[in-house]
């Protein structure tokens, strides 16, 4: 169901909806049985919220009597359907309310022109998201983010006082050179693409879109060879391409503070066992110099985008467990 919230604007953005796309209902049948709960029964609303000139697409599981909010961010090569089916919809189920977001240049939001899109505006927008929601009601936010979301979790709580916790899979320092190197497809070149690509984004070619896949490494994006087929074909997700200048300011992002100063809330890192992309030693940085309570859980057999059972049941478990602990 597509729902559109009446704008401040003029004219309502021109309706684009999940509904229309046959990537994520292949990518859904590649989930174990009880993971395929996005059925017509239980398909998120769909809703834009308008955040400066972009039309950001919101997947939402309305509970208005649930204990607390959660906001699902996506990373670099997923979309917020994709978080819809990875954790939106088993929290739900579970009795919360959840709201997954697609970032300017993913998913179905809208935006003006790709090439003026940084990783700041991400930042910025979802921290705006939170202050929109906690003007809404006091009820508790919590954010999720996987892969390049886990991070933006903690950016964005590095500024904004609403968060109660975040939960991320993976947190990614990239003012590490060794998280930089860890990410990148050809890691070995690094010493000349990383100063390539500061030089290039001032030129008028740091404008131009490059693929995902091919400064990454979306072949590790999961370890089930058809889900990975399927995203990576999906232009809206892992098929996607972003411009030189987003990928500079996302490598080069400096957060407000250093790590170890961040006392906002506690910290979950929800590290799948089995990912082949950014491992748990890539996370340790930012683990290692929290002051604030965290925690590290595993998920069983679980690759980098996890489709694999114990890993979403661990997933799941180990959320809800987060969220109720740390509700008061």
């Amino acid at each position: 169901m597509l729902l559109l919230q009446s704008f401040a604007w003029g004219n309502p953005p021109k309706e684009k909806s999940y509904a229309e796309q046959d990537a994520w209902k292949q990518l859904q049948k590649q989930f174990p049985l009880e993971y395929q709960w996005l059925t017509s029964a239980a398909i998120p609303e769909e809703y834009f919220w308008q955040w400066q000139n972009n039309q950001v697409h919101v997947d939402y599981y309305r509970r208005p009597n649930a204990p607390a909010k959660v906001i699902l961010l996506h990373g670099v090569g997923t979309n917020g359907r994709q978080m819809s089916l990875v954790l939106g919809q088993p929290l739900a189920q579970a009795g919360y309310e959840t709201m997954a977001l697609d970032l300017p240049g993913y998913g179905m939001t809208q935006y003006p022109a790709k090439s003026k899109i940084r990783y700041d505006d991400w930042v910025k927008l979802v921290s705006d998201f939170v202050d929109a929601e906690a003007q809404k009601d006091n009820r508790p936010i919590f954010l999720y983010g996987l892969s390049a979301g886990g991070m933006l979790t903690l950016h964005v709580a590095m500024q904004n006082k609403h968060v109660k916790g975040i939960i991320g899979m993976t947190f990614l320092n990239q003012q590490d050179i060794d998280v930089k190197k860890g990410i990148m497809r050809f890691s070995p070149l690094s010493p000349v693409l990383l100063p390539g690509m500061k030089i290039t984004a001032k030129t008028p070619f740091g404008s131009v879109p490059v693929p995902m896949s091919l400064v990454s490494k979306m072949s590790k994006l999961t370890n089930d060879p058809k889900a990975l087929k399927i995203m990576l074909n999906d232009k809206t997700s892992a098929g996607n391409t972003m411009p030189i200048k987003f990928l500079d300011s996302y490598m080069n992002y400096t957060p407000p503070y250093h790590i170890s100063a961040f006392v906002q809330c506690p910290v979950l890192l929800t590290q799948p066992a089995e990912d082949h992309w950014t491992p748990l030693e890539l996370s340790q940085d930012v683990m290692k110099r929290l002051s604030v309570p965290h925690q590290t859980v595993l998920l069983p057999q679980g690759g980098h985008y996890p489709v694999e059972k114990q890993a979403l049941d661990q997933l799941r478990a180990s959320s809800i467990a987060f969220i109720q602990k740390n509700l008061k």
